[in-house]
């Protein structure tokens, strides 16, 4: 468990909604891609400008509008340290893969994987700047955590390696070849994490996106045979020192929540209309902490009342006196400043955070 001492106020009430400890308020997030910022500019610096409840902090200027901080959301192509291929054809935008370096299985008699100690997803590791960023953290009196893996770590990593259909037949054939692959994806991780652990991390984020928007890509049988035993293994170093995970996945998910939370999971970040409402109650709540992300499906075509509803109806179902509830919103380019702006209120009013 994270210690309380030391740490500020927002933080410290982050750790009680993740510990079901009773925060003074509903934390929430939120994210605003790059491409949004292209897009609206000035206006969408006025917008946060008028929400110091929602960007506590901000000021006039702190943001350079045409700045992308992820390589993989500039255009081009590039080849991460695994040998996959990513296009971008958007810049602002997130890339995807183009070319296996394992699509065909004799390509991994000669394969050899990048060293998790020195191979960073697009270049050599800095073990010095991540030290740096825990301590940092830890002297703003933030969580010093870290995210040691690429989003797609696992689940997708095989896919990003092997092809989505060729991973789907060989799962669904049993093809021996595939578990030498999981084997290697896996460890690699682990020593990741191991590293991450003996820095002194107290929390670690994750992102792999598990689910299809109505169901699970491969039964929620096969996932335990072919996935959870890696995610297992993958958390243990953090489960076994009580430090908490952090797991964003997009996607459907509801059949596998119960072995997210098995294999350590304490804060989930699922998606709202993949999952649906209902589900979410009777699998989620009170069982994990959840990082709610928002209807974002919704918010390019909504009215002012139908967000009003939906994050009214969102905190009444799945919130608790104790806690163990967070939003997440995300701003893409397709969402209206207008409709921005009632998201803000509207959070303000039902999750009600202090001034900063």
């Amino acid at each position: 468990m994270i210690s309380y001492s030391g740490k500020n106020r927002t933080t410290l009430n982050y750790l009680k909604a993740m510990y079901f400890d009773h925060p003074e308020w509903t934390p929430y997030s939120i994210s605003i891609m790059p491409r949004t910022w292209m897009k609206y500019r000035e206006d969408l610096e006025d917008l946060i400008l008028s929400h110091p409840r929602s960007f506590p902090g901000y000021k006039k200027g702190d943001r350079d509008f045409d700045r992308v901080d992820d390589p993989f959301y500039e255009e081009g192509q590039k080849t991460d340290c695994w040998g996959t291929v990513w296009n971008n054809v958007e810049r602002g935008l997130d890339s995807y893969p183009i070319r296996y370096p394992l699509e065909d299985w004799e390509h991994l008699k000669t394969y050899t994987p990048p060293d998790p100690l020195k191979d960073d997803i697009l270049g050599p590791r800095d073990w010095h700047h991540v030290a740096r960023q825990l301590e940092d953290a830890r002297k703003r009196g933030d969580i010093a955590g870290c995210s040691p893996l690429p989003h797609g770590f696992m689940y997708m990593r095989l896919y990003y390696l092997h092809g989505f259909e060729n991973l789907m037949m060989d799962m669904a054939m049993d093809d021996p070849r595939l578990w030498d692959l999981i084997k290697m994806v896996e460890t690699y991780n682990r020593k990741v994490v191991e590293k991450c652990v003996e820095m002194g991390s107290e929390m670690l984020y994750f992102g792999d996106d598990l689910g299809l928007q109505n169901a699970l890509p491969i039964s929620p049988e096969m996932w335990r045979k072919y996935l959870k035993p890696s995610f297992d293994r993958i958390y243990r170093p953090a489960r076994e020192r009580d430090i908490p995970i952090y797991m964003h996945t997009d996607g459907h998910i509801l059949e596998i929540i119960p072995d997210l939370v098995d294999v350590g999971v304490t804060v989930l970040n699922p998606q709202f209309r993949a999952n649906g409402l209902e589900g979410l109650k009777e699998v989620a709540v009170g069982r994990v902490a959840l990082n709610q992300d928002l209807d974002r499906q919704l918010f390019p075509f909504a009215t002012a009342s139908e967000i009003e509803d939906h994050i009214h109806e969102a905190h009444d179902a799945l919130s608790l006196p104790e806690g163990g509830l967070m939003f997440y919103v995300e701003f893409e380019q397709d969402v209206p400043l207008e409709t921005m702006d009632v998201i803000c209120t509207t959070l303000e009013k039902v999750c009600n955070p202090p001034q900063m």
